[in-house]
């Protein structure tokens, strides 16, 4: 049986792939954000949400709940958004 320190240790190492993974993600949403603005889309694509979050839940293994994942996958989504309106935001007060 292993010990809460080793336990620990590799939630850390899983902890530093995830903040690779979100930032990675961030930077994707943001070449999405980009190509929004050129095409005139609106940030908010509320069927694209509907997708993610129904697939995520089809592919859920647990233990987690699929109520659980899709919390964690709006707040992600979100922070996706967020990020989307600052940079649609600050390029148009560039173009001013």
């Amino acid at each position: 049986m292993a010990d809460i320190n080793d336990i620990r240790t590799r939630i850390d190492l899983l902890d530093d792939v995830l903040l690779r993974i979100f930032n990675e993600r961030a930077r994707l949403a943001l070449e999405i954000g980009h190509l929004k603005k050129e095409l005139n889309l609106p940030v908010y694509d509320p069927a694209r949400e509907k997708r993610i979050f129904n697939r995520m839940k089809a592919d859920n293994p647990g233990p987690l709940d699929d109520g659980a994942i899709v919390r964690m996958f709006e707040r992600v989504v979100d922070e996706s958004r967020r990020l989307e309106r600052i940079m649609s935001q600050a390029e148009g007060e560039e173009q001013c």
